[in-house]
């Protein structure tokens, strides 16, 4: 009956490029390295299937090599840094970029990894309780043992063994299959077959898969076009940010002009990788450049996956949000990833704001209010200092149980990019919308009511496609599989769907799953 629950979960791990290696390097941006050495990247991204009820799987990359032809060990991860925490389940549509490295020209025969910690979160829709403290129906949260010593794996055939040259990205690819390595008590077998693999990433990779990352400026210089970012795996990650680089969502008392003098120490901001630059910066570059939150202000973002109504009987009066927190920008103590969080937002006085990216949504289609709110939205809200409780510890090490849970106001309520993915039903090339049929909570994300069975996907000519043939809407067909990343919105017309509207759309190769 375990198993029901958790049918099938297919993760997948992008580490991107690889390139010549600096042992002694002690932070980001710093290195000093050889001068025909190569800048290499840790990403990840999420390759799910159908059917499953994972809300939050999060585990910690703790060690990253490459073992050289003469068997020395080469590290991918910063020294500085001790392990890199990756919330798997948010990667469907995405990639996130993870760490900058570099390995010395030659021939590397095995990619060694150590993961830590694993924490999962599921909505219980089987048949019958796990353990006495996670009912039907319920969230639930379990911290699972490693079986078999299986939190460290070594790769040792095909890609391997691979050439590493100057001054040239490459890549691998590591997938994680829950439903394989979850295994029947709950645990996680990481090194069962096929549960976790690793495949070459092509060099001439597309911008999208480097994946994007968020850090607190550290200092701007206009002058050269370049910002540092301190991330929780590196202190001073160089950014550059040339002619073309997008900057969203900065607010008019940051700058008047969208630009790189709208950044400012302390900010927090979300950065999109577009490519590496080889040594004589040994930075990234990004194509865009997100405003997350100022640096006196707290921020979370999470999923709601309930809406309580109000007790009163205030028109308009605003629900109280449950949200399943999935980031912590600021890092800062008493917001526990994975938790549940019960959020109150005042009747008047509260903003309501899209975190669009520059994407125009289409029209009819607003997040002004209370109204706008729907189960599944992924949001960001800025914590009112002095409001946060916690409510609930979470369940002991090993066992099920209600997540941790707080408590807090909010004063910003910010439309963030939902993910799901699910087979198409019917395309209008009229409208440049399709149905996207969802039979699983984990795609939704989140349960839909039962009369909901699937979504109204509007794309528009600033939707982005991948692996289509050819790669824009016209490649869409009826039956495919497709992930999707957008904004979403409550249904339109009464008996309707949710909306989405699309950012993204990747094909899925089914058979995979």
């Amino acid at each position: 009956m375990i198993r029901r629950s958790l049918p099938f979960i297919y993760v997948s791990a992008l580490l991107a490029p690889f390139l010549a290696g600096c042992s002694n390097s002690k932070s980001i941006g710093t290195c000093d390295c050889p001068t025909n050495a190569a800048p290499v990247s840790i990403s990840m991204t999420d390759d799910p299937p159908a059917g499953v009820s994972v809300l939050f799987f999060e585990v910690t990359l703790t060690s990253a090599t490459a073992t050289s032809s003469s068997g020395s060990p080469a590290q991918l991860l910063p020294e500085t840094s001790s392990s890199v925490p990756i919330d798997v389940t948010q990667l469907q549509a995405a990639s996130a970029f993870l760490s900058l490295s570099a390995l010395g020209p030659g021939t590397y025969t095995a990619l060694n990894l150590t993961f830590a910690n694993p924490q999962l979160v599921i909505y219980n829709q089987s048949d019958t309780s796990l353990g006495s403290n996670c009912a039907v129906g319920s969230v639930c949260q379990l911290t699972p043992a490693f079986d078999n010593n299986s939190s460290s794996l070594s790769f040792t055939t095909s890609p391997f063994p691979i050439t590493a040259s100057a001054n040239t990205p490459m890549g691998f690819l590591i997938d994680f299959r829950l439903n394989t390595v979850i295994q029947s008590d709950l645990s996680v077998n990481l090194s069962v077959a096929n549960g976790v693999t690793v495949s070459a990433l092509p060099a001439a990779t597309a911008a999208p898969q480097w994946g994007t990352f968020m850090g607190t400026v550290q200092s701007v210089s206009p002058s050269t076009d370049q910002f540092t970012v301190q991330t929780p795996w590196a202190p001073n990650l160089i950014v550059g940010a040339p002619s073309g680089t997008l900057f969203n969502n900065f607010p008019s008392s940051a700058c008047t002009t969208p630009g790189i003098g709208c950044l400012a120490q302390g900010q927090i901001v979300r950065v999109h990788v577009s490519s590496l630059v080889p040594p004589g910066g040994f930075l990234v570059t990004a194509s865009e450049v997100d405003y997350v939150q100022a640096a006196s202000a707290q921020t979370v973002e999470g999923t709601i996956i309930q809406l309580i109504p109000p007790t009163d009987a205030i028109a308009g009066a605003p629900p109280t949000l449950v949200v399943l927190l999935h980031a912590n920008p600021a890092n800062a103590t008493g917001f526990p990833l994975g938790g549940i969080a019960d959020v109150l937002i005042a009747p008047a006085g509260t903003s309501y704001s899209i975190d669009s990216n520059g994407f125009t949504m289409p029209s009819g289609l607003t997040f002004t209010g209370p109204s706008d709110l729907a189960v599944g939205q992924a949001v960001t809200l800025t914590v009112e200092p002095g409001t946060v409780s916690t409510t609930g510890s979470g369940p002991a090490e090993g066992t099920w149980g209600p997540p941790p849970s707080i408590s807090f106001n909010a004063s910003n309520v910010e439309l963030e990019t939902s993910q799901m993915t699910g087979t198409i039903f019917a395309i209008d090339a009229g409208t440049t919308s399709f149905t996207l049929g969802v039979g699983s909570p984990f795609f939704a994300p989140w349960p839909l009511p039962s009369a909901v069975s699937s979504y109204d996907v509007a794309a528009t000519s600033q939707t982005n496609y991948t692996g289509l043939s050819p790669d824009n809407f016209n490649g869409l067909a009826a039956s495919d599989f497709v992930s999707v990343n957008g904004w979403l919105f409550p249904p339109t017309t009464a008996g309707g769907g949710p909306t989405i509207a699309a950012q993204s759309v990747m094909l899925r190769t089914a058979a995979l799953f």
